[in-house]
């Protein structure tokens, strides 16, 4: 691919990224499934480009989403995780064996999550509601069910990469040439 094409595309895919985010504004409810969805878009760029054509869209990405967006809760879990992890992945399932690639999977998750909301809460003064629910079982439950949605998302990028490679790629192909 060209220079020129990658280029294209890197800016095709930053501002598709960059639309799901905006949608953070439109639909609050969905703070953490819009930079989900923003990250597995970089993994186009990752197969079809490479690793550091994806990681300046996601630093483009991340840089405007923090400026820009009202809702800072999504744009730092985008910052934190969901937009770099999609590129890491394709580099932990590469180099680690598979105990080794989920055991550094999830505990690159639970401290990109506890960085996360470390500077929600004490960067950008955000309020979390809801910490005392279950009482003192809150957060571990809250923990819990992140890392259970994490295998989901981890899952679903893998196979997604797979529909990719084997369906989805030729059609993308002879658009971008």
């Amino acid at each position: 691919m060209k220079k020129s094409s990658k280029t294209a595309l890197g800016g095709i895919i930053a501002a598709l990224s960059l639309v799901l985010m905006l949608l953070s504004t439109i639909i609050p409810f969905l703070t953490y499934v819009l930079p989900a969805a923003a990250g597995i878009i970089l993994m186009v760029m990752v197969i079809e480009i490479g690793r550091k054509w994806a990681l300046g869209a996601y630093v483009a990405v991340s840089i405007l989403s923090l400026l820009i967006l009202a809702d800072k809760e999504t744009a730092v879990m985008y910052a934190a995780f969901f937009g770099y992890y999609p590129i890491l992945k394709s580099v932990i399932e590469e180099k680690l064996p598979a105990v080794w690639e989920w055991i550094v999977k999830f505990l690159l998750f639970n401290a990109a999550v506890a960085l996360a909301y470390l500077l929600i809460i004490y960067l950008f003064r955000l309020p979390v509601d809801g910490l005392d629910t279950f009482g003192k079982w809150t957060i571990p439950l809250l923990l819990l069910m992140a890392n259970v949605m994490f295998f989901l998302f981890d899952y679903t990028l893998s196979r997604l990469v797979f529909l990719y490679l084997h369906q989805w790629r030729k059609w993308f192909r002879k658009i971008f040439k």
